[in-house]
């Protein structure tokens, strides 16, 4: 079958290289046709040519073609893989950097925080404009599918404002159960259940996992009859890493009872209780890899990875290409939903996809992620019940938080803007309500060349004014102004990153960044 795909943001190599090596080593999508976009031509070309050549040395009868032109690349596509970061690193830095002023101290900043709900008021007019584009020309009832964050909030404007039918996905799930995989391992052969050479699998345990993306709470998991959810905490705390790495997801799991799919990084940074205190963060992280919760460490090693690709392309060029095998393939959701569509081959993952009463805990038409089963027939979702109710009350909070700042980014609206920011876990925790106010005239004004709708309304000259004219709040301008965070490691070099090259392209081309880890 000849399907086209486009990938918009393919500048990005670590999902396009990945996703298009995925789709392929399914026999009957071998003759796609790949149509790649980005705005930035040279990341594009680089990409291009990586999957080119993999192509070729696949002997597979695809095509790929490369364009700065959005509508050519989504011209009659059947499917739309979107991977983009609106503003880019430069805006991802602002992201990270202003609301530390504040005292507001993120590790990833692109899901919730100060710095996601920034993300989302960028990301929002993009991914509109992409659903503009995808109704006017591709397909009849193409669907989209975003692995973009911020995640719940993309996925929402382009379904509820976008009128494109869209699925969102993240690999958190997965890694979550191959988490609690290792876990039961290493607990079955303690107890002399399993020899030392037999493994447990995610795909050896029943698991369904509930909630929001970057929340979703793992509430049935049975090995071999057991029910693992009592033994949850037992299994975390008996594994010989964990412990050391994952504090705040094990300190939850204790608290909730349930096990968030989230990394440590990640979940410290959508509660309000283990980022409050600069001098308390070092308690809950731990720096043998950024994720587990250094400050601005996703803006670190994406940085790194960038500088490097473009600094080492030449080599990757002449590196073995990727072989398109079974063995090979990733986890990511992306090709498994394209090969049960059009081959009929059922698929059970975890998918983003509004509330319509899956969670009945948790309001309708939000973004809930939850087990689907994909065929022919579409991606269909069974209902799940209500959540563990300090995990919906959890996930309840960010659902607001989200909410607000769909609105805002929609309608350029700057108090419902500062109200999100307001009602943000963290942020809240840390921030006063003048100090939120004034961080957010802040960011408003650093990002205003990606905030369209905003410089429109007038509301970025309107922040600038009230700046000029206010008194400076914030953590870093009242007390230290060399203040960078609690664990903030220094971005390398290139000369730093050539001393361990390998590392240096694991993490340059890696679509799932959380496993590139760092030796502090």
């Amino acid at each position: 079958m000849s399907l086209k795909i486009a990938m918009i943001g393919a500048g990005s190599i670590g999902f396009t290289r990945r996703l298009i090596a995925d789709i392929l080593t399914v026999p009957e999508l071998g003759s796609t046709h790949f149509s790649l976009m980005d705005i930035n031509e040279h990341n594009l070309s680089m990409v291009h040519q990586l999957v080119e050549r993999d192509i070729m040395a696949n002997g597979l009868s695809a095509t790929v073609t490369a364009t700065t032109d959005r509508r050519e690349a989504l011209q009659n596509a059947d499917y739309i893989i979107c991977t983009i970061r609106q503003g880019g690193l430069e805006a991802f830095a602002t992201d990270i950097d202003i609301p530390l002023k504040y005292g507001i101290d993120q590790c990833v900043g692109d899901t919730l925080c100060a710095g996601g709900i920034m993300y989302g008021q960028r990301g929002i007019p993009a991914i509109l404009d992409i659903c503009r584009d995808i109704r006017d020309v591709a397909k009849p009832n193409a669907l989209l599918l975003n692995y973009s964050n911020p995640m719940c909030m993309l996925t929402w404007a382009a379904i509820k404002y976008g009128g494109v039918r869209t699925v969102g996905l993240c690999h958190g799930v997965q890694g979550a159960q191959h988490q609690i995989a290792k876990c039961v391992e290493f607990w079955a052969k303690s107890h002399h259940i399993l020899d030392e050479d037999e493994a447990v699998t995610r795909q050896d345990i029943d698991f369904v996992f509930s909630g929001i993306n970057h929340q979703t709470w793992c509430i049935k998991a049975t090995w071999q009859g057991v029910d693992l959810i009592p033994l949850m905490p037992e299994l975390f705390d008996g594994h010989p890493e964990y412990p050391k790495t994952e504090k705040v997801r094990i300190d939850v799991l204790k608290r909730f009872g349930y096990y968030s799919t989230e990394s440590n990084g990640h979940l410290s940074e959508y509660l309000p209780w283990y980022r409050k205190r600069p001098s308390e963060i070092m308690d809950w992280i731990d720096l043998s890899s950024w994720i587990n919760g250094e400050t601005g460490g996703y803006l670190r090693v994406c940085t790194e990875g960038r500088t490097w690709f473009e600094t080492d392309f030449p080599n990757w060029m002449k590196e073995e290409p990727k072989k398109f095998t079974p063995e090979s393939r990733s986890d990511e959701h992306g090709s498994y939903i394209i090969e049960a569509l059009e081959t009929g081959r059922v698929y059970r993952g975890h998918f983003n996809v509004p509330n319509a009463g899956y969670i009945s805990n948790l309001p309708d038409g939000c973004i809930v992620e939850v087990p689907g089963y994909v065929d022919r027939n579409g991606i269909n979702v069974p209902v799940v019940g209500p959540l563990p109710l300090a995990c919906a009350a959890t996930c309840a909070a960010s659902v607001r938080v989200q909410e607000m700042a769909v609105e805002a980014a929609i309608n350029a609206d700057v108090i419902l803007l500062k109200q999100a920011m307001l009602h943000d876990p963290l942020v809240g925790a840390v921030c006063n309500p003048e100090e939120v106010w004034q961080l957010t005239d802040e960011m408003l004004c650093a990002q205003a060349e990606w905030l369209p709708q905003y410089v429109a309304s007038g509301a970025i000259d309107d922040a600038a004014r009230r700046l000029v004219s206010a008194e400076r709040l914030g953590m870093r301008v009242k007390t230290d102004a060399t203040y960078e965070g609690a664990a903030r490691i220094a971005i390398k070099s290139v000369d730093a990153l050539q001393a361990d090259a390998t590392a240096a392209r694991e993490n340059a081309q890696a679509a799932d960044k959380g496993k590139q880890t760092h030796n502090a």
